[in-house]
């Protein structure tokens, strides 16, 4: 199997590493790596579109090498597939993201967006995230990590991927607890809430800088979510797809007149 390991943290960040250790040990992975140069976190689905991008070879401690580039996440599942690498890949892998990417987060993180960008090109994907040491639950990166735990299970999961129920156009969104694992759960996308304020820093002359996020985010318990998984120290594999169509709601617009929205306000209905 063919896999392109990527992240949004950058290609020196620990996660990624302790992921790429653990997946060139893995039987029948054959591993490329392309990662941003730097940190790309909450950058979403963001693509690079206006100016070239600049790619470097990188040479691992073990000898093995990837390629880093200027690009985000997305670009980075790009050039995999648009032939830096000599084939393209079977599957996309994402993180070791350094935090948790629950609930509505995931419509904000680059490593859920590179494992997206598989589901665009139709290729299976998983992005995989750890809760920082002490057991955050939200999406600012912590102090300190230990990802052997997410690692391990990553691996195997690659190992064991053709026997794991997974429907087309769907990706694996896996979340780590800091402690060791009571088990791991299939389970939903639980509900954020946010907290953020408009909080003036700085004024100079007519500018004023603020900051607008990340202030004491909290999250609706609920049970079956991924929210309640990870609180209860088990691994969190949440299956997601990409259809963003509320079937419903076709059905329920079919009904109303939107060729009448043609004719002018004004008109006189007859």
């Amino acid at each position: 199997m063919k896999v392109l390991l990527t992240n949004d943290d950058g290609i020196q960040a620990e996660g990624l590493n302790a992921l790429r250790r653990a997946l060139l040990e893995t039987p029948g992975v054959e591993l490329s790596v392309i990662a941003p140069d730097s940190n790309r976190s909450a950058t979403a689905r963001s693509i690079t579109t206006r100016h070239p991008l600049w790619v470097e070879e990188v040479h691992f401690e073990d000898g093995s090498t990837g390629f880093a580039t200027d690009g985000t996440p997305v670009d980075c599942v790009r050039f995999a597939t648009l032939g830096l690498v000599e084939s393209e890949p079977d599957l996309i892998v994402s993180g070791i993201n350094h935090g948790t990417n629950l609930g509505d987060d995931i419509t904000y993180s680059g490593t859920v967006a590179a494992a997206f960008e598989g589901l665009v090109l139709g290729i299976p994907a998983i992005a995989v995230s750890q809760q920082a040491i002490g057991g955050e639950m939200d999406f600012r990166a912590g102090r300190q990590y230990e990802f052997e735990h997410a690692a391990a299970f990553t691996a195997r999961l690659v190992e064991e991927l053709e026997h794991v129920p997974m429907p087309p156009d769907t990706l694996l969104n896996v979340n780590v607890p800091w402690e060791k694992p009571t088990g791991a759960r299939s389970c939903r996308l639980g509900k954020r809430i946010y907290r953020d304020r408009l909080k003036l820093m700085d004024e100079d002359g007519g500018r004023r800088r603020y900051w607008i996020y990340g202030h004491d985010a909290s999250f609706h318990e609920e049970d079956g979510t991924d929210f309640e998984t990870l609180g209860d120290g088990a691994i969190a594999v949440t299956p997601v797809h990409f259809d963003l169509t509320d079937t419903a709601g076709v059905e329920a617009l079919s009904g109303f007149d939107l060729d009448g929205l043609l004719r002018p306000a004004a008109q006189e209905v007859e």
